[in-house]
């Protein structure tokens, strides 16, 4: 499993919206900037968030984007499904399918238990716990 473009894109673009959250909107353009992101990219994300219910537009010159939800009701874990699709790090099996004891014994042991452990760390991160967060190789430590 490896999370696209679009999933990192969409959970910064929600981050920054958080963290702007005392404007009434902010401009797509804005966050291309601040987030270094393709804006022409931002918005194909933008409308999809847009659908789902995370994020509400309003059009016209104080027009913008914010958060249709508060920070702490928007879970990692449903944003990146939505972005992404499944979080899984194989393919379930299709109907009708076998597997050997193998491969039975490969997905129990290994790849259901990352499943598990990849759903509870996004699904326990909200917006709000990652908003205002400082990027460690970027701030300054003092030691006395």
């Amino acid at each position: 499993m490896k999370i696209s473009t679009r999933g990192r894109y969409g959970v910064r673009l929600l981050i920054d919206l958080a963290e702007h959250a005392g404007t009434d909107h902010v401009s797509l353009a804005s966050v291309a900037e601040r987030q270094r992101i393709s804006i022409r990219y931002l918005e194909q994300v933008a409308v999809i968030l847009r659908r789902a219910g995370f994020i509400r537009s309003v059009k016209g010159a104080s027009g913008g984007y914010a958060l249709a939800k508060r920070p702490e009701d928007i879970v990692i874990g449903d944003v990146l499904r939505i972005l992404e699709g499944d979080m899984l790090v194989v393919d379930p099996l299709l109907p009708g399918q076998k597997e050997t004891k193998f491969q039975k014994s490969l997905r129990l042991s290994v790849y259901n238990r990352l499943n598990d452990r990849i759903a509870a760390v996004i699904d326990r991160k909200t917006l709000s716990s990652l908003a205002g967060t400082v990027d460690p190789d970027e701030s300054y430590m003092y030691f006395i």
